[in-house]
C-alpha cells in the first residue's frame, strides 16, 4: 500500500486529509446521476440485423462496454444496446454550477487492478481529492456535533477495527470469495446490526459506528450483510488506512472520459442508444432480443449487462430466469432508495467539511467538493425514500439537521431508485446473498451470460467490479460460441 494513502501520514504534520474521511462520507459511492455522455464512434451495423451479429451486449455501463470490447476483439461481430440516450449506466459525468461532477461512481484506485489497468491502458490522467478537511460533523449522544478531523480518524479507526475483529479468515483470498466457503455460512447470515449487537458497545459508540454501517447498507444497519463490509476490508488490505484510501483518485476527464476511450477502442459492429430491451430469450439458434419498439435482433450469444435489481422487469421468455436469479433481483442488491445530491452552500466560515449522519436522518452523509467565491459545492448521499433531492426546501431541511448554519442555494440530484434502468444505486449485499445465490448468478443461462458490478467477485459496488464482471461474462460468452461451432 502506498504510504501516501495511509491515514497515519495525514495526521503527522499535515492534518487529516480528505482521503482520510472520504470513504465513509461517500458510502461505496457507486450511485449515479444526471448529465449526457458522448456517444463514441461505432462502426456501421450489419445490414441484416436478424443474422448479422455474433454477440449482443445489453447495457452500456462499464460492465457492458468491457464485455463488448472484449468480444469484438476476439472476432465476434458485436452489437451494444443501451436503453438510455448515453453510455455509462450507474456512472454519469455532468456539471453543476460550471464544475464537473459525478452523479455516479467517481473514484478508482491502483489497488483496484481492473479499472486501474484500463486507465493506464488509455493514458487517462488521474487527479486526487486530497484537500484537508477543516471540520467533521458526526453523531453525538444527542443529535450531531462538530469534531476535529483527527478526532474522527482516531475514533473511526478504533471502532471499525472492533467491527472487523475476527474476520481475517473470512476472505483469505479476497478475489476468491468462496475459497473458504464453509467458513462464510454462519457469518453471512448476520446483518451489520447483528454484528454491532455482538460487540455490546456503549450507546454512544453504537450510535457513532452505526451511522457508518447504516450509511453503507442503505439507511439502516439491519439491511446490510456483515460479510459485505468484511469483504471490502479484506480487499483493502485489512487496514483502516487502506480501507479509507480507495475513494480519492479519479479520472481527470471524468468517468465518461475513461469509458469513452474504452468504447472508441472497441470499434463495435453496432451501437444502439435509446433502445430499451423488453425481452431476452434463448432460442434453438442462439439468442433473440426484442426491443420495446418491437424490433427483434438475433445473435449466437448475449451478455446481460444490467443491474441485478432490473432483471425482474425483463421478460426472459418461456423458460424465464432460474430461481436464484429472480429471487436475488426481487430482494435487490443495490440500495433501492439511493440518490446523490449536489448542492450549492453558503454560510459563515463553512470551511471544508465532512458530515456523517446518525441512522434515521434524511442524508446519510455530506462532503465538500468545490470551493466557490461565495460558498461551495457539496455532495450529499441519501437512502431515505421520502426525500426528493431535487426539492430545494426538502434538502434545506435535511441539511439543517446536520448544520443549521448552512444555507442551501440550489440543488441537482439523481434518484437511482426511481430510475427504471437502475432501480437502485450503490451495491451492498444483504445477509445470505453471498453464500446462497452469488455463485449461481455468475454462471451462464443457456447462451446468456451476466455482467454487473453487483455480482463481482472482488470490488462489488465499484467500477472495478463492473470491469471485472465484464471480462468474465465475455470469456463465458466466447466459450459458448465455441461450443455452438463445435
Amino acid at each position: 500500500m502506498d504510504t501516501a494513502r495511509d491515514l497515519l501520514a495525514s495526521i503527522s504534520g499535515r492534518g487529516t486529509s480528505r482521503r482520510s474521511l472520504l470513504k465513509v462520507a461517500a458510502g461505496s459511492a457507486a450511485v449515479a446521476g444526471a448529465g449526457a455522455v458522448g456517444l463514441g464512434a461505432a462502426s456501421p451495423a450489419a445490414a441484416d440485423e436478424a443474422t448479422g451479429y455474433d454477440a449482443i451486449v445489453i447495457g452500456a455501463g462499464f460492465a457492458g462496454v468491457t464485455a463488448a470490447r472484449e468480444l469484438q476483439s476476439k472476432g465476434l461481430r458485436t452489437l451494444l444496446v443501451e436503453a438510455r440516450n448515453r453510455i455509462g449506466g450507474r456512472t454519469w459525468t455532468s456539471t453543476f454550477l460550471g464544475k464537473q461532477v459525478e452523479f455516479g461512481g467517481t473514484w478508482i484506485d491502483e489497488i483496484q487492478v481492473n479499472v486501474w489497468r484500463e486507465a493506464q491502458r488509455y493514458n487517462i490522467p488521474i487527479v486526487s481529492d486530497t484537500d484537508p478537511m477543516d471540520r467533521a460533523i458526526y453523531p453525538a449522544p444527542q443529535g450531531v456535533a462538530t469534531y476535529t478531523p483527527d478526532e474522527v480518524f482516531a475514533r473511526e479507526a478504533t471502532l471499525l477495527g472492533k467491527v472487523m475483529e475476527g474476520t481475517e479468515g473470512f476472505f483469505p483470498r479476497p478475489y476468491e470469495p468462496f475459497f473458504n466457503a464453509a467458513g462464510l455460512i454462519e457469518p453471512d447470515k448476520l446483518s451489520l446490526r447483528d454484528r454491532l449487537d455482538q460487540l455490546r458497545l456503549s450507546a454512544e459508540d453504537d450510535r457513532w459506528v452505526s451511522a457508518i454501517t447504516g450509511g453503507y447498507s442503505g439507511g439502516s444497519s439491519t439491511y446490510g450483510a456483515y460479510t459485505m463490509l468484511a469483504h471490502w476490508w479484506a480487499l483493502s488490505g485489512r487496514t483502516y488506512g487502506g480501507f479509507m484510501g480507495v475513494n480519492v483518485d479519479r479520472p481527470a476527464p471524468g468517468m465518461k472520459g475513461l469509458l469513452q476511450a474504452m468504447l472508441d477502442d472497441a470499434r463495435l459492429s453496432g451501437l444502439k442508444l435509446s433502445t430499451p430491451v423488453s425481452r431476452i430469450e434463448n432460442t434453438n439458434a442462439g439468442v433473440q432480443i426484442t426491443t420495446r419498439a418491437g424490433q427483434r435482433i438475433s445473435a449466437k450469444v448475449a451478455v446481460v449487462a444490467l443491474p441485478v435489481n432490473v432483471w425482474k422487469n425483463i421478460n426472459f421468455g418461456s423458460a424465464g430466469l432460474p430461481s436464484e436469479f429472480l429471487a436475488l433481483s426481487k430482494e435487490g442488491m443495490a440500495v433501492q432508495s439511493a440518490q446523490k445530491i449536489y448542492m450549492q452552500l453558503r454560510g459563515q466560515n463553512i470551511g471544508r467539511f465532512v458530515a456523517q449522519a446518525p441512522e434515521g436522518y434524511k442524508l446519510v452523509s455530506m462532503l465538500s467538493q468545490h470551493i466557490l467565491p461565495d460558498g461551495q459545492i457539496a455532495v450529499g448521499f441519501s437512502a431515505d425514500p421520502t426525500l426528493d433531492g431535487n426539492n430545494l426546501e426538502q434538502v434545506r431541511a435535511a441539511v439543517r439537521e446536520l448544520d443549521p448554519t448552512l444555507e442551501v442555494v440550489s440543488v441537482k440530484a439523481q434518484h437511482w431508485g426511481r430510475d427504471e434502468f437502475s432501480l437502485g444505486g450503490w451495491t451492498f449485499r444483504r445477509p445470505g446473498q453471498l453464500t446462497t445465490k452469488l455463485r449461481a448468478v455468475q454462471q451462464p443461462v443457456g447462451r446468456l451470460t451476466f455482467a454487473t458490478s453487483d455480482i463481482a467477485t472482488g470490488w462489488a459496488g465499484f467500477v472495478d467490479g463492473a470491469v471485472e464482471s465484464g471480462f468474465r461474462a465475455a470469456q463465458q460468452a466466447l466459450a459458448l460460441t465455441k461450443q455452438v461451432a463445435a
